[in-house]
């Protein structure tokens, strides 16, 4: 049944002014009375429209510099009445208390005055009280009331008022309801998030939204929530997808440890890295990046520290990658990259990032905050009698960064500042140097001289063991087995420099 009501009176009280005026026009074209409170009310009279003050419902004035308008019964019980029940249309009738078919309310900027650094008189003041209320009321009573709590809404309801004359179904009544209320915890959200210091609540409301292609799988459905043109300008290509997502997510995590440094390249597959290089140009970065997996760069996330030039962008367009993200192209690079149709081009804008990360898990979610912490120079003990060069120590600081943002269990082998190779997602920290190892060699690099990254400590001498063997002679761990000495001992031993962070870095 769709109970089709026909708006013969509104209230009107918003903030943001912007696009009501057609509205307004087409209420008064169908004769709807119009109810209204301060500059809304001056608004609509400014257009040459009759408007009825609310205070002149209410028989009371605006109070409190304009904190108290519209909270009086003669309001809520216009909006709130069922119309299908006697003893309510009696009240109104008895109290002379209008009918409201219509409310148009939106709510003070709260998280905008927030974001700009207001002070907290300021904030606390763009605290909407009536407006929430009007819109709670007019939601909850959607079998007889029309609510529009946006002016996202007004292109909307506008087709509605003129498509149909005025007459609206309940369907659309419940749908506009549920945005209301959207609109209304998606507020009272971040209200609490800005006050909440001491209590240990998860709560979180993102109003932007993507439907994409899929999720992880193709019969999987797969969503974003969240601003992407915030973070990225999309200059090219396909939509992004989530499995892309998810890599775009690893690159810009990787290479934000590298921001301001020299040109640095990333090559990513399923969030790790499988190339990586620094050098003078990112042009050579780039050629020494994909020295170190070639194969497995095909179909990758590529991401630079710096604008990608013509010289970088003719090596890149040879081979076949999802995504290549950047702060900046120059104009003849971005012809290239363009020649394939799908290939999605990213420019990454400077915005904070969160600094928490959320996953579901079981019945519930895991909340954590971000690994922030990044190894320095400064942050190193010196375990072992021979100490690293500082050519090693660039490399071992390099190597941890790397591995800060590779999959656990996982093992780092650079040299030169480039990635040889990585030993990622492993169950046992040996398979992992294992792995790396052999990857190394099958692309014939000389590890002799490189050094090793850990991200966590080695509970047994077994890994600085095989890595010796294998020609590496400087390690980085965080330490903190029981059993650290004899991994130093070994070291030792074989003149094996090492340095332990006291952090580790864990990625699941």
């Amino acid at each position: 049944m769709s109970n089709p009501k026909t708006i013969k009176s509104a209230l009107i009280s918003v903030f943001h002014k912007d696009g009501l005026e057609p509205i307004v026009r087409k209420l008064n074209e169908l004769n709807v009375t119009i109810y209204s409170t301060g500059g809304t009310e001056n608004f609509i009279k400014d257009l040459g429209i009759s408007v009825i003050p609310v205070d002149e419902v209410t028989s009371y004035p605006s109070i409190l510099g304009g904190r108290v308008k519209t909270l009086h019964p003669k309001v809520f019980g216009g909006i709130l009445n069922r119309q299908d029940n006697q003893s309510d249309a009696a009240e109104l009738a008895e109290f002379n208390i209008p009918q409201i078919d219509l409310v148009i309310v939106d709510l003070y900027p709260f998280e905008k005055t927030v974001a700009s650094g207001a002070p907290e008189q300021d904030i606390v003041e763009k605290i909407d009280i009536g407006g929430i209320s009007l819109i709670r009321a007019a939601a909850k009573n959607f079998k007889d009331t029309f609510i529009v709590s946006s002016m996202d809404q007004y292109d909307r309801f506008l087709s509605i008022l003129s498509e149909n004359h005025g007459e609206t179904t309940i369907a659309t009544r419940k749908q506009f309801a549920s945005k209301a209320f959207n609109i209304s915890s998606h507020y009272d959200t971040a209200i609490f998030n800005y006050f909440n210091e001491d209590e240990i609540v998860y709560k979180a409301s993102e109003q932007n939204s993507k439907v994409l292609r899929y999720g992880e799988n193709p019969h999987q459905k797969g969503y974003f929530f969240g601003d992407l043109e915030a973070m990225f300008d999309k200059l090219h290509g396909k939509e992004l997808s989530y499995n892309n997502l998810l890599d775009v997510d690893a690159a810009v995590n990787l290479i934000n440890e590298f921001r301001g440094e020299a040109p640095t390249f990333a090559i990513l597959k399923h969030n790790n890295a499988c190339g990586f290089a620094q050098r003078e140009t990112i042009s050579q970065a780039y050629t020494d990046a994909l020295a170190g997996d070639p194969v497995s760069a095909f179909g990758g996330v590529l991401i630079a520290n710096t604008e990608i030039d013509v010289e970088t962008a003719e090596k890149i367009h040879t081979l076949f990658c999802e995504v290549v993200i950047a702060p900046s192209f120059s104009e003849d690079a971005l012809a290239i990259l363009k020649g394939k149709k799908n290939r999605i081009i990213l420019i990454q804008k400077d915005i904070e990032l969160p600094t928490t990360t959320v996953r579901t898990c079981l019945n519930g979610s895991l909340v954590q905050d971000k690994d922030s912490i990044t190894d320095k120079l400064s942050d190193l003990k010196y375990a072992t009698e021979n100490k690293p060069t500082q050519s090693e120590l660039d490399d071992l600081l390099f190597a941890s960064k790397l591995c800060k943002n590779t999959k656990s269990n996982t093992i780092i082998l650079v040299k030169n500042k480039q990635l040889l190779a990585g030993g990622t997602g492993q169950t046992s920290r040996v398979d992992a140097l294992n792995q790396a190892i052999e990857k190394a060699n099958s692309f014939k690099f000389d590890l002799n001289g490189c050094v090793m990254a850990s991200d966590a400590f080695f509970p047994f001498p077994d890994c600085v063991e095989i890595a010796d063997n294998a020609g590496i002679k400087s390690v980085i761990q965080p330490g903190g087995s029981i059993k650290d000495q004899l991994s130093i001992d070994y070291c030792n031993e074989n003149n094996i420099s090492m340095v332990m962070t006291g952090i580790r870095h864990f990625k699941h």
